[in-house]
């Protein structure tokens, strides 16, 4: 408001200026709006236009000031989260490479239990098949000397029926054969 009387004052200086060059104030346009001037800002004194123009630039600027807290508040809170959303992708990858090292560490003691597993089986199959095999000796042998103790026996009995009579032979025969079973078996 200050400003505008002071424009209004200086230009009113100038135009006296101009009017007392050429005598006629009264004829002079840029006095008429000078005096046209004066009068509207008399008038926006006397209604107060000048304190509600200033108060609403008051109220937007405190506005704008409102707005560049809140936006500076914003921008603080975001860092904040990107800081934050940073530091939780951090220790997700960290723990993603601890799981994964984990897994690892898993997986080769796995595989070295599952080999250790392997061979103990293989030892224990191979235990077994040795086993069965050394039954199935000693059931061959049992066979063949069962076989060879009849074959003896046949070949005895074949012997001694063609030397003994036949009386003697058979008890002599059945005697032999009681005996020679129980030796064998």
């Amino acid at each position: 408001m200050i400003s505008l009387v002071a424009i209004a004052l200086a230009a009113a200086e100038e135009t006296h200026g101009a009017a007392e060059t050429s005598g006629n104030l009264l004829q002079d346009t840029s006095f008429w709006v000078l005096i046209s001037f004066l009068i509207v800002i008399g008038v926006f004194a006397k209604v107060g236009l000048h304190k509600t123009i200033a108060s609403g630039l008051d109220k937007r600027s405190q506005t704008i000031a409102d707005e560049i807290n809140e936006a500076r508040k914003m921008r603080e809170e975001a860092q904040e989260l990107l800081a934050s959303y940073q530091r939780r992708q951090r220790e997700a990858e960290e723990e993603a490479a601890a799981i994964i090292e984990q897994a690892k560490k898993d997986a080769r003691r796995l595989t070295e239990e599952a080999r250790d597993k392997i061979n103990e089986q293989m030892a224990r199959r191979t235990k077994a098949a040795e086993e069965k095999i050394e039954r199935a000796e000693a059931q061959a042998l049992s066979e063949v000397r069962g076989q060879a103790a009849d074959l003896a026996i046949a070949a005895a009995q074949e012997i001694i029926r063609e030397r003994m009579d036949s009386g003697a032979q058979t008890a002599f025969i059945d005697k032999a054969i009681s005996g020679l079973r129980d030796k064998l078996n």
